[in-house]
C-alpha cells in the first residue's frame, strides 16, 4: 500500500463503470463550516439549486453522465447522532448530481464483514482508505490496487448495499 494524496475528485474522473464509497463513522469533521452553520438553523434549500451546488458535484454529475455509477453507503448508529442527521439534511444535492445514497442502520450489520476503514472503491480494483482521528478529522487517504483488498471491499460494501435503506425511503 502506498500513502497517497489522491483526491477522489481526480480518481472519479480516471474512473470508467463504477465507483462505491463505504461510510462507517457517525461523525466526522466536527470544525466544517457548513456543519456550524447547519447547527446554526440554515437549511439547504432544494429549490435554490445556485445555493448548493459545487464543485464536488459537477464531478459526480460528469461521472454519472458518462455512465460511472457511484454509490454510497453509510452504516449508521440509531438514533442518528447530529452529525448523521446534518449528514442526512445535505445528502440531497448528491442524489440530485446523480450519485444513488442509502442507509444501513449499525444494528443490521452485525454479521457482516467490513474492512476497517471508510473506502472508495473505483472500477472494482483501486481502493483508497479514508484515514480519520478519533474525532472524525481526515488524516488522509492510502490507495492500493491489492486484489484481496479490492475483493473485500466490493464484498463488503455489496452485503451492505442489499440491506441498506434508499435514502428516499430512510428517515433520521
Amino acid at each position: 500500500m502506498s500513502q497517497s494524496g489522491a483526491r477522489i475528485d481526480e480518481l472519479l474522473r480516471g474512473t470508467q463503470h463504477s465507483a462505491v464509497h463505504l461510510e462507517m463513522r457517525d461523525g466526522y469533521m466536527q470544525d466544517d463550516p457548513a456543519l456550524h452553520a447547519w447547527r446554526a438553523g440554515h437549511r439547504l434549500d432544494p429549490g435554490d439549486r445556485a445555493s448548493w451546488w459545487r464543485p464536488w458535484l459537477d464531478v459526480i454529475a460528469a461521472a454519472t453522465s458518462r455512465g460511472v455509477e457511484i454509490r454510497r453507503a453509510r452504516i449508521v448508529s440509531e438514533p442518528v447522532s447530529e452529525y448523521i442527521h446534518y449528514e442526512y439534511d445535505v445528502t440531497f444535492p448528491n442524489v440530485a448530481a446523480g450519485e444513488q445514497v442509502r442507509w444501513l442502520p449499525r444494528r443490521n450489520a452485525s454479521d457482516l464483514t467490513l474492512p476497517g476503514n471508510d473506502f472508495w472503491l473505483f472500477d472494482g480494483k483501486l481502493v483508497r482508505w479514508g484515514h480519520f482521528s478519533g474525532d472524525g478529522d481526515s488524516l488522509g487517504g492510502e490507495l492500493t490496487e491489492d486484489p484481496v483488498a479490492a475483493r473485500l471491499c466490493a464484498e463488503s460494501f455489496d452485503a451492505v448495499w442489499a440491506r441498506a435503506i434508499p435514502h428516499d425511503k430512510y428517515s433520521v
